[in-house]
């Protein structure tokens, strides 16, 4: 517990509205068809790494809907979202929870399936 005239450092509060993603490039292009593999990928690995999952479900959910919708799906699912792109998030007992670019946008180098 903190003393009364303690606060948190700036940067320590949790974000209360989420944005989406900065845009971002990836090693080299990919294809659509790559990217849902490597989403997949990593929904199917991430309860593995710790955290409830439902709480990864809830996040998985949030990523694949729009802004609005995954700002209320965050909200009901007490997720505390640490940074407002839903990289960094944690639940309500602190397990954190780490989320790629990859799963929450497409990089700037996506091409077309062949």
């Amino acid at each position: 517990m903190g003393c009364a005239g303690s606060s948190r450092a700036k940067g320590d509060e949790p974000i209360k509205k989420i944005t989406k993603p900065k845009p971002w490039k990836h090693s080299e292009p990919i294809t659509e068809e790559q990217l849902k593999r490597m989403r997949d990928e990593f929904w199917d690995t991430a309860p593995h790494y710790g955290g409830r999952k439902e709480i990864w479900e809830a996040l998985q959910a949030a990523a694949e809907a729009d802004i609005t919708l995954a700002q209320a799906i965050i909200d009901s699912a007490g997720i505390i979202v640490q940074k407002p792109d839903l990289t960094v998030c944690y639940d309500e007992r602190g397990a954190k929870y780490e989320l790629p670019k990859y799963v929450l946008s497409a990089p700037t180098n996506l091409t077309r399936d062949s």
